[in-house]
């Protein structure tokens, strides 16, 4: 667009003098929709400095040896590092696992081991772990009763575990707009309802504790964003700046949290499971 105004500013000077602009009031700051996101996921329950709980539920100490299985970007094990945690990452690609190691260097965890695998199996030993995290993972992997096994397998008797996939509500809604490559391998393979994510990690011998979804806000950014065609990266467009500007005043609203609640509850993002092991 900076381009195209400089394009015409260089064009052929009109006949008439252009009439003096008229005043207009300030244009809003822009929202950073990934902030406003990390806001959106710590009003549902993620992040809780004050409680020391990555999610409602799953509280981490400095005694915990914690395993965050497909660590992508670290957000979720840098949270459990800074609390003194002893952390074990693992993840599919090494970029992320060394990306992820450098960002918890300097946190307070006690100490930290890394891993690039498939987790087929894991590389670590039976009973390990206190607490086992994987969000956003078992929707990609070819086996989810194996890699559920294996997530077992290593964690200690009354581990807990903090499990995440995609709602089906949000993924029903992009079946049709997604770029087709979002449900192929190694993206979505499959849609797990929520009868289907608890008999799951039933299944697998955990005693799930809740199941709770959230993230109307990134389900409908998700749907943007596809019309937008933008890389992820450098997401800006129009569309999306409207709708972080319109989901942050419906958050500042009196009945803001009401109204996120009602609409987590229609179309979700993600369904979460915290679960122990007996």
């Amino acid at each position: 667009m900076l381009r195209l105004l400089k394009k015409l500013a260089a064009g052929t000077p009109p006949a008439q003098p252009m009439p003096e602009p008229t005043p207009v009031a300030a244009a809003p700051d822009k929202v950073d929709p990934y902030m406003l996101g990390l806001h959106d996921a710590m009003l549902s329950g993620w992040f809780n400095q004050q409680t020391g709980e990555l999610f409602t539920g799953f509280p981490v100490t400095a005694q915990d040896t914690l395993l965050d299985v497909g660590c992508g970007d670290g957000g979720n094990v840098h949270f459990c590092a800074m609390r003194g945690a002893n952390i074990i990452i693992a993840d599919i690609e090494a970029a992320k696992v060394e990306a992820t190691r450098q960002r918890l260097a300097d946190t307070p965890a006690r100490s930290i081991e890394c891993h690039v695998t498939d987790c087929n199996p894991l590389p670590i030993a039976d009973e390990t772990a206190t607490r086992v995290v994987s969000t956003e993972v078992i929707e990609h992997v070819d086996d989810p009763a194996q890699f559920l096994a294996e997530l077992v397998r290593v964690g200690k008797p009354g581990a807990l575990y903090l499990l995440s996939v995609p709602h089906p509500s949000s993924e029903d809604l992009q079946k049709d707009i997604a770029a087709p490559e979002y449900f192929q391998k190694p993206n979505h393979i499959r849609i797990i309802s929520e009868e289907q994510f608890k008999a799951m990690v039933s299944d697998a011998g955990l005693e799930v504790i809740s199941h709770s979804q959230y993230g109307f806000y990134w389900s409908m950014w998700m749907l943007l964003f596809w019309e937008a065609k933008v890389d992820f990266s450098n997401a800006d467009h129009p569309l999306l700046n409207h709708w972080a500007n319109t989901w942050q005043a419906i958050l500042a609203s009196p009945r803001g949290a009401q109204i996120k609640q009602a609409l987590d509850a229609v179309v979700a993002k993600s369904q979460v499971i915290i679960a122990r092991k007996p």
